[in-house]
């Protein structure tokens, strides 16, 4: 597994969201006066500030959990030694969990015992459906 600590690398995930008009019109109005550059620069910081705020309840949510921050990947080759050694993962992820292309269903049940993603999962559908069972 391949782990890069900072939770800004990697690329984003894109989410929809529903807003008032009356909300909407507030963040309109903010961009119309300068204080954001577009309506998504100001829902990008409303996010962060949010998360900031309630940032020391998160961080300890996070060693609780034994969650690791930021980007991981498995490989084939890391996944057929883990097979290899007779042994499974417990995969928990704040961030980007990615599972190689290469990687059959097949290696990934026999490897991935539970899968916890919170943030977004880059895998092939069948590798999705492979591990439905286990994601928690």
């Amino acid at each position: 597994m391949v782990k890069l600590k900072d939770p800004k690398q990697g690329d984003s995930e894109k989410i929809t969201i529903n807003l008032g008009y009356v909300d909407l019109g507030h963040i309109d109005l903010l961009v119309q006066e300068g204080f954001y550059a577009n309506r998504t620069d100001c829902i990008r910081t409303a996010i962060r500030n949010q998360l900031e705020r309630h940032r020391e309840a998160a961080e300890k949510s996070v060693v609780r959990k034994q969650l690791d921050l930021g980007i991981s990947h498995f490989s084939r080759a890391q996944l057929e030694a883990v097979r290899a050694r007779g042994e499974s993962l417990e995969i928990r992820v704040l961030g980007l969990a990615s599972i190689a292309g290469d990687v059959s269903p097949e290696l990934a049940r026999a490897t991935i015992a539970s899968l916890t993603v919170l943030g977004a999962l880059h895998a092939s559908a069948e590798i999705k459906a492979a591990l439905a069972d286990r994601m928690l």
